[in-house]
């Protein structure tokens, strides 16, 4: 079975990041707009921070289980990645400070991370067996050492 200990570590460090950026965005909006710029809907900043701080706080509780699911580190990428995306694209339009280039390259750094710790080859093989049985109709059997190693 292969070590999540790495995964687990970025979707600790990723929470706290972006727990801690949503709730800035939430608690602060006068320091987040001396930072960031002004910004015209304050509503929409306020939105984006409560759906960034409840991904940090799921990826933060996330990170304590002793095998994170793939799907969860699929997420984590993805939204990285998205956010990274979003970041560069404003800027390069000028519609947003430069400074969201250090979260993009933040961003882009969790997403590099997560992806080696995911590798695709690895997403799903440990239940393939069990996963048949079901398709075939039958009960999967598990093993007194699975029991003992489940979350």
């Amino acid at each position: 079975m292969k070590d999540r200990s790495g995964a687990r570590r970025v979707l600790l460090l990723q929470g706290l990041y972006f727990l801690l950026t949503g709730l800035w965005g939430l608690l602060h909006i006068a320091s987040f707009m001396r930072v960031t710029g002004p910004k015209v809907d304050v509503w929409l900043v306020k939105t984006v921070s409560v759906l960034v701080a409840v991904m940090g706080a799921g990826l933060l509780l996330h990170s304590r289980r002793e095998r994170p699911l793939p799907e969860m580190q699929a997420m984590a990428v993805g939204s990285a990645a998205g956010l990274a995306v979003i970041d560069g694209y404003y800027v390069s339009k000028g519609r947003i400070r430069k400074v969201y280039l250090l979260d993009a390259a933040a961003e882009v750094a969790l997403s590099v991370v997560l992806l080696w710790e995911l590798r695709p080859r690895d997403v799903g093989r440990d239940d393939v067996a069990q996963r048949r049985l079901l398709v075939e109709g039958q009960e999967p059997r598990i093993a007194a050492a699975d029991i003992n190693a489940a979350d």
